[in-house]
């Protein structure tokens, strides 16, 4: 098992028997292993080596006691993992300049269609994982391939440093549990907005790589969809999402509402910001009750503290001032 790391297998028996045993002697090992002395002499120098068992004692039958495998084990495992990273890198880095080629010389390569809802889903975790700079979403309700909840691949590419940006569907907000994996998502550092209506799915890499669904295979009913590389096809596509990206509504993490009332004077609360995120999206009453666990009554009274504090009679007023005021 820790043979990727440098620790083959004979190696790893020995420790895994000091470690039952806490301390033993060669001659208890050669009895509880059922391998020569030889061998298990050989096997203890190689984890001595590696620093998982002290010096050898002078006496040949003093004690022996493992050392703890975090450190050299861990520093192994660091050195794995930034080579795989490295790896990764000029895999993707390879598969750039191989697409960029294959476009130069044969313009059908400008879009691949892929077929099926898992072919899909693997290519938007791949495209995930090799981006560094920022993602665009463009989420509609019923999502092909993908739900947001089965999306970890983000918060990995938050952790590292990669930019989200994510409009969502009015329709996507109102399903059970949505709203709450998508402020999951704004609390880890996704950068989230709504519409009532989007016109496409799309997903965007990096400005470099784009994935949007076509129609269901004809034969099979699995969904295709278009990864398109850079033409002019996918500075539309860019295009289209930043124009979306403008008209849509700030949705807010009910931490970040709350930094802001501490900061800044009156601010909605948490509850307060997020019913107003909702209502500005156009969001039903009933919906947001809903999504609030809280009667459509609660909803209409909430609302009206908000005009009062305002200072507006009207439900269009109220998003108006919530939009100057900085409120979502």
């Amino acid at each position: 098992m820790l043979e990727v790391i440098g620790l083959p297998p004979g190696e790893e028996e020995v420790y895994r028997c000091l470690v039952q045993l806490t301390v033993a002697r060669i001659d208890e090992l050669v009895e509880r292993l059922r391998r020569p002395r030889a061998e298990i002499e050989e096997r203890l120098d190689g984890l001595r080596r590696k620093g998982l068992v002290p010096p050898a004692d002078p006496d040949p039958d003093a004690p022996l006691r493992p050392l703890a495998p975090d450190v050299p084990l861990g520093a192994a495992l660091l050195r794995r993992q930034e080579s795989l990273e490295a790896a990764r890198a000029a895999v993707n880095q390879l598969t750039d300049e191989y697409r960029a080629g294959m476009r130069r010389h044969d313009a059908a390569h400008l879009v691949e269609v892929i077929t099926g809802a898992g072919a899909l889903r693997e290519r938007l975790r791949d495209l995930q994982n090799g981006a560094r700079a920022e993602v665009l979403w463009f989420c509609r309700a019923n999502p092909l391939a993908m739900p947001g909840q089965d999306n970890l691949e983000e918060f990995d590419a938050l952790a590292r440093g990669v930019r989200y940006r994510a409009i969502y569907e009015r329709e996507m907000l109102l399903e059970p549990g949505a709203l709450e994996d998508v402020e999951q998502g704004v609390r880890a550092g996704e950068q989230a907005r709504v519409l009532d209506r989007l016109p496409v799915r799309l997903a965007i890499v990096d400005g470099r790589t784009a994935v949007c669904p076509l129609v269901p295979d004809r034969d099979s009913g699995e969904p295709s969809a278009a990864v398109i590389g850079r033409s002019q096809l996918l500075d539309a596509l860019l295009a289209l999402f930043e124009s979306h990206w403008m008209m849509a509504t700030p949705l807010r993490s009910s931490t970040a509402a709350a930094a802001d009332r501490a900061a800044d004077g009156y601010r909605p609360d948490a509850d307060e910001a997020r019913l107003l995120s909702l209502f500005v999206a156009g969001v039903p009453d009933k919906s947001i009750a809903s999504q609030l666990g809280v009667s459509r009554r609660t909803v209409q009274r909430r609302l009206a503290d908000l005009m009062a504090a305002a200072g507006v009679d009207t439900r269009p007023g109220l998003a108006f001032q919530a939009a100057r005021r900085g409120w979502i």
